[in-house]
């Protein structure tokens, strides 16, 4: 018999005490948050779906957001001056970066000045264009130099939805993937919610982050649903990253 009352399984029902990994909520230092007003709006927002540590992940991009330890430093500051002290007890914020595989990524590499996630874990990121034509050899320089890259949205690179197995590749070479939230709807297209699926399915994700920039985002986040296989999946990953990054 056909079921009418089928019930939605949203999101936000399995994101209490979630850690947040990938965020750009500082204000004013790249294309997130304009001013302190709307990060403090964004954290509680991503509270209130049951967010409770976060690490903002600022772009630092060679010739756009270059983005400095004392840039970060002093939006990070701001933010937390301003957060009300029921906020501050609440939840926990830290920060990292995003790091564009740029030539000067390469020079921070080296000097090993990079901001981690955690530990050893970096975020990094690619151009929406086109990969690094020697890509492979960045990810084997990030490893030798005792750090674990995490690819940030590896559903996001259309160039690389036509060869699937590079995706198998990159994650034998021993780089991790992070899937955005909102790639499960078409917020990026259709073609890349067909990626997050596909690469949920071949449990190629390790971790999942909101990848917040503003309140939009925010509304499309509490919208979610799921279907009975991320229902399944999903949650796995989700403790996952709790897992592997909670500071408590």
């Amino acid at each position: 018999m056909f079921q009418i009352f089928n019930k939605k399984i949203f999101l936000r029902d399995s994101l209490e005490g979630f850690v947040d990994i990938h965020s750009h909520i500082l204000p004013g230092i790249d294309d997130g948050a304009k001013q302190v007003s709307e990060s403090i709006h964004l954290i509680k927002s991503l509270e209130a779906l049951g967010v409770k540590q976060f690490t903002a992940t600022p772009h630092i991009m060679q010739g756009v957001y270059e983005n400095t330890k004392e840039t970060i430093d002093e939006a990070y500051q701001n933010v937390i001056r301003a957060m009300d002290p029921n906020l501050v007890s609440n939840v926990t914020l830290n920060y990292a970066a995003e790091y564009m595989l740029d030539a000067q990524f390469l020079e921070q590499l080296e000097a090993q000045e990079l901001f981690t996630v955690k530990d050893n874990y970096i975020l990094i990121e690619m151009s929406h264009f086109q990969a690094p034509i020697n890509l492979e050899d960045i990810i084997s320089k990030i490893k030798t130099k005792g750090y674990v890259p995490i690819l940030a949205h590896p559903e996001r690179y259309t160039f690389y939805h036509d060869s699937k197995t590079y995706y198998h590749r990159l994650k034998q070479l021993g780089c991790l993937f992070q899937l955005n939230f909102l790639s499960l709807t078409d917020h990026y297209g259709n073609h890349v919610e067909k990626m997050a699926h596909y690469l949920i399915e071949e449990e190629l994700i390790d971790f999942v982050a909101t990848d917040t920039h503003n309140e939009t985002h925010i509304k499309k986040l509490s919208n979610i649903t799921l279907n009975k296989s991320l229902a399944r999946k999903l949650p796995i990953i989700i403790k996952n990253t709790c897992r592997v990054f909670s500071k408590t």
